[in-house]
């Protein structure tokens, strides 16, 4: 066991009355007199003190410091509180990957013989995650339409339910999630909504803002921006009432026995009792540490994610346009355009912009997709995301590549798909290169 700060719940609330951009370059962390103007990389396991008393009072969560780099380190706390401050939200953490972010969101209220409710269009390790991994724990998962009706999503609620889980714009399918409909459902029966916001990020979209209780982030992908490191985060929104619905939450509501009979909701209120629990006990006892050095890469590159969004969104948006138009695409996918059946939702809780993920399909099916990645000159070929970097991906001949043409359809991968994540680079360059590509078809 070892001692957990206070920072992180106070640095959240710095800098609450600037523009998201400032907050981008500014927030989190703010150097004394004479102290390094970048966030120092505090490569350090562990942390010395005077005497045993001191040591003693982390042990019992009654002094700010550090103790031991497993739970929390400086360099990491000061980029959680900079994205905890871009979402809006109270209190934060980093986690060694975006997979661990949402296992620590949902394991930290619900235990075996629990129940959570989920959107069907999420990432795919997300799926696996719950539907295989997680039930193996003793925890059950049903999955729902995301536009299934409110009635339809109070259905799949059971009296032993503890969360709703959706991701914001879904990673592959591009679906928008009614974020208000999941909330009003969620609270309507006691229970937070937890939000994956990994794709919009703050820039585009604050769930909490439209009813989410807590939001994780795959930080891998457009928050660093640059390919550089594998991290999460979690962010609680501090509105979710724990106490009142104290039954249902026993891990928050209850003495904890492994943590000196601490009762978290009660120590730390609603504003800081989630992420102190999942420091305190889940990586005390999982240990998914980010480093720091990834944590310092990782504000490096949140400091121009107001920027890139912008570029990356406007890329993807003339991409989707053109494609559209061009006789040789038969279908595109992208909440951005008029014509796509997410629009209104987009424009509700993306009014500024989506993401830079486009997904198309080629007249001719698996060999037309495959000869027209062959052909493309800038955007490589990678089973990543999200980068400064446009990349590519044809599932049905990579990450799909062993499925039958009717297993793709079910799987909602059509052979003809191409994933296609558009960079900063020109969008002159991006369409250029595709219709080149698209000429060897």
């Amino acid at each position: 066991m070892c001692g957990v700060i206070f920072t992180p719940h106070r640095k959240c609330k710095e800098m609450k009355n600037y523009e998201i951009e400032t907050k981008c370059v500014q927030a989190g962390y703010t150097p004394a007199n004479g102290e390094p103007r970048q966030i120092p990389i505090i490569q350090s396991t562990t942390f010395k003190y005077a005497t045993s008393e001191d040591m003693g009072k982390l042990f019992d969560l009654e002094a700010s410091g550090y103790f031991y780099s497993r739970l929390q380190n400086p360099t990491c706390d000061a980029v959680a509180a900079k994205i905890c401050a871009l979402e809006g939200g109270t209190a934060a953490m980093l986690l060694s990957s975006g997979q661990a972010a949402n296992f620590f969101a949902v394991f930290n209220i619900a235990n075996a013989g629990d129940h959570v409710v989920s959107s069907t269009s999420i990432y795919g390790g997300t799926y696996n995650l719950f539907a295989v991994t997680m039930k193996k724990m003793g925890i059950d998962f049903t999955f729902v339409d995301p536009d299934c009706t409110e009635e339809e999503l109070e259905a799949a609620i059971r009296p032993n339910t503890k969360a709703l889980f959706g991701e914001t714009i879904a990673n592959p399918a591009l679906t928008v999630l009614d974020i208000e409909k999941f909330a009003r459902v969620a609270h309507k029966n006691g229970i937070p909504l937890i939000i994956d916001n990994t794709f919009a990020t703050p820039v585009n979209c604050r769930p909490f803002e439209f009813g989410a209780d807590i939001v994780t982030h795959s930080t891998t992908k457009y928050m660093d921006g640059h390919g550089s490191a594998v991290g999460g985060c979690i962010v609680d929104s501090g509105k979710f009432d724990w106490m009142a619905h104290a039954e249902k939450f026993p891990g928050l509501c209850t003495p904890d026995d492994s943590y000196h009979g601490i009762t978290y909701a009660e120590k730390f209120g609603k504003e800081g009792a989630f992420i102190y629990k999942a420091t305190a006990q889940l990586m005390r006892d999982f240990g998914s540490t980010p480093a720091p050095q990834s944590a310092y890469l990782l504000n490096l590159g949140l400091e121009s994610l107001h920027v890139r969004m912008e570029r990356h969104c406007l890329n993807a948006t003339k991409v989707a346009e053109f494609l559209e138009a061009h006789e040789k695409i038969s279908w595109v996918n992208y909440p951005a355009l008029k014509s796509n059946k997410y629009y209104p939702l987009t424009q509700k809780y993306m009014p500024n912009g989506t993401c830079g993920v486009v997904s198309f399909g080629i007249k001719g099916g698996r060999a037309a997709a495959e000869k027209f990645m062959k052909a493309l000159k800038i955007a490589a070929i990678e089973t990543h995301v999200a980068d400064a970097r446009s990349c590519c991906l044809h599932p049905a001949s990579s990450t799909h590549r062993q499925m039958s043409e009717e297993e793709l359809a079910a799987a909602g991968v059509p052979s003809d798909l191409v994933r296609l994540s558009c960079g900063i680079e020109s969008y002159l360059d991006l369409i250029a290169d595709i219709e080149q590509a698209l000429k060897n078809v």
